[in-house]
């Protein structure tokens, strides 16, 4: 049974950082794709970001480039989130996502588990 398990959310000032982690069971880390989606209230969840099993390619959303960095460790079976420079409008559920295949996608129905989320909530 695959297994993800976020954490590290939080409250934070903008302008503050926050590292997410995720953590896998259940399968071979290492041969699939990872991914972070996040939902506000009332909107549809969107892409953040995604890593490919080696860690080579790493798209992001616009809104989040150069201020976060996806990262894996694959021999730990974690993957992470990187935020600086947050902004109230970062405020979201945060999600990680395994993927079906190595091809680090921004659909999410391209990821085949999910993991609970963990809440990030930015003041101004």
């Amino acid at each position: 049974q695959v297994q993800l398990v976020e954490s590290g959310g939080g409250l934070v000032q903008a302008g503050g950082s926050l590292r997410l982690s995720c953590a896998a069971s259940g399968r071979t880390f290492s041969n699939y794709a990872m991914g972070w989606f996040r939902q506000a209230p009332g909107k549809e969840r969107e892409f953040v970001a995604a890593i490919t099993p080696s860690g080579g390619t790493t798209p992001y959303a616009d809104s989040v480039k150069g201020r976060f960095t996806i990262a894996r460790d694959n021999a730990k079976n974690t993957v992470y989130l990187q935020m600086n420079s947050l902004k109230p409008e970062d405020t979201a559920v945060y999600y990680c996502a395994t993927g079906r295949g190595s091809f680090a996608t921004v659909i999410p129905g391209t990821y085949a588990y999910w993991g609970q989320g963990t809440q990030v909530t930015v003041s101004s």
